[in-house]
């Protein structure tokens, strides 16, 4: 039965099944958990590519069923795009694709010839989202339409380097230039602050003769507030779904993946937001990072991704209308309806929010624009009518030999701590 806040249901078309499109190893994911929930409220079948039956999106009461396809995010396209076109086979009528990773998101985009047959997703130029997923073509679109981003540079040798570090500004940050670092060894596990130029010149020893890195303007957190956009731009880039929020805690602490999160109204932000994706012609659900800086006045945007975010939910308008269910009424031809934003609805991923609080508190930061009180919670896992999605991540989350309790000690104590001078800390965009 469609369940939807606002007066009128939401009546998606129920012929057309939806299929979360995953490709690397990351079981405990509440995005695609929120995506499977999401449309399977309305009575839209679905289907999930997962690494095993047992992942938290396989045993969803809302899935139709999960193609286990276990991969890793190193397979050559032509590959993921055949083991698509099979799954397509085997679900038997055209189904709206919703990719929750850049390799998905490329892989689709750069294939639409071959998989617009058997799947419905939104049409956008073929290179353009591989160009926002990466670093640099990210800030060049940006520099190119006259949206602020933090100050980059590009090296290209070790001598590039070493001449940027006798005139740098320390501390700073680096970041893999591309977006598909799986495919080979990165030079950075993730966003990586340096504080000192024997600390970058140490880093840049082990990134080969050509270092796949960028070198950006470091943000301090003190000085600035993060804030999220999520939308869905049908075509000729016309907002149908524009939400923006502000990011309260992450994990990894100041880098990583929202913890928890504000809906805030911010019309300044959505107008920005939306007059790039124009600018750029792009089509789609976007997953939008910026950084507002009061030192200057500006918010910067520091991560455009092509595809849904995990933390996607936090945002709803009165119609019960998310991005996701935006993308599924808008291909199959229906209307999608508008409302306000739930200004103050807060989100919260329950696995990861805990650590990220006592590390905030550690280093006392706190963050500008987040209400006292929210108008009501959405959590990332736990759901009355869904629980077993829950109790699989908190299997999965606590079983002997599982990694995750560790990496969330080892980088809890890694982040609440200075970093010592000259090596990588935790980063802050």
């Amino acid at each position: 039965m469609a369940r939807s806040t606002g007066s009128v249901p939401l009546d998606p078309d129920r012929d057309v099944p939806g299929l979360i499109v995953k490709f690397g190893d990351y079981p405990l994911h509440h995005g695609g958990v929120g995506a499977v929930r999401s449309l399977g409220r309305l009575g839209v079948p679905m289907y999930a590519i997962t690494e095993d039956r047992y992942t938290p999106a396989a045993v969803s009461r809302y899935l139709r069923r999960a193609f286990v396809w276990p991969t890793t995010g190193t397979e050559e396209p032509e590959r993921l795009v055949e083991g698509l076109l099979s799954i397509g086979r085997r679900i038997g009528r055209p189904a709206v694709l919703v990719p929750t990773d850049e390799e998905a998101a490329v892989v689709i985009a750069e294939h639409q010839g071959v998989l617009g047959g058997p799947f419905l997703f939104p049409k956008v130029d073929a290179g353009l989202p591989r160009r926002l997923a990466s670093k640099q073509g990210l800030h060049e679109l940006c520099v190119e339409h006259g949206i602020p981003s933090p100050a980059t540079a590009f090296p290209q040798s070790y001598d590039d380097i070493v001449r940027f570090a006798d005139t740098a500004r320390f501390p700073l940050v680096a970041k893999n230039r591309e977006a598909f670092v799986r495919r080979e060894r990165p030079a950075v596990n993730g966003t990586t602050r340096i504080t000192t130029r024997e600390g970058l010149l140490t880093l840049a020893r082990d990134w080969g003769e050509h270092p796949g890195v960028i070198l950006q303007e470091y943000l301090p957190r003190e000085q600035a507030e993060d804030w999220i956009v999520h939308a869905y731009f049908g075509r000729d880039s016309t907002p149908l779904a524009l939400f923006t929020g502000v990011k309260v805690r992450s994990w990894p602490p100041h880098a990583g993946m929202t913890a928890n999160a504000y809906v805030v109204d911010n019309p300044e932000l959505a107008d920005l937001a939306a007059r790039f994706v124009k600018q750029i012609g792009f089509t789609g659900i976007v997953d939008l990072d910026l950084r507002f800086d009061r030192r200057d006045g500006r918010y910067k945007l520091l991560d455009f991704n092509p595809r849904m975010g995990a933390q996607f939910r936090l945002f709803e308008n009165g119609a019960g209308v998310d991005v996701v269910r935006a993308m599924h009424l808008d291909l199959t031809g229906r209307g999608v309806p508008e409302g306000e934003q739930r200004a103050g609805h807060r989100y919260i991923v329950e696995n990861i929010d805990l650590p990220a609080l006592i590390a905030y508190r550690r280093s006392g930061y706190t963050t500008p624009h987040a209400p006292a009180r929210a108008s009501g919670i959405e959590l990332a896992w736990l759901a009355g009518d869904d629980l077993r999605p829950f109790l699989t991540m908190l299997a999965r989350f606590v079983r002997p030999g599982a990694k995750h309790l560790y990496q969330l000690w080892r980088t809890n104590r890694r982040g609440s701590a200075a970093a010592p001078a000259g090596r990588p800390g935790p980063a802050t965009t």
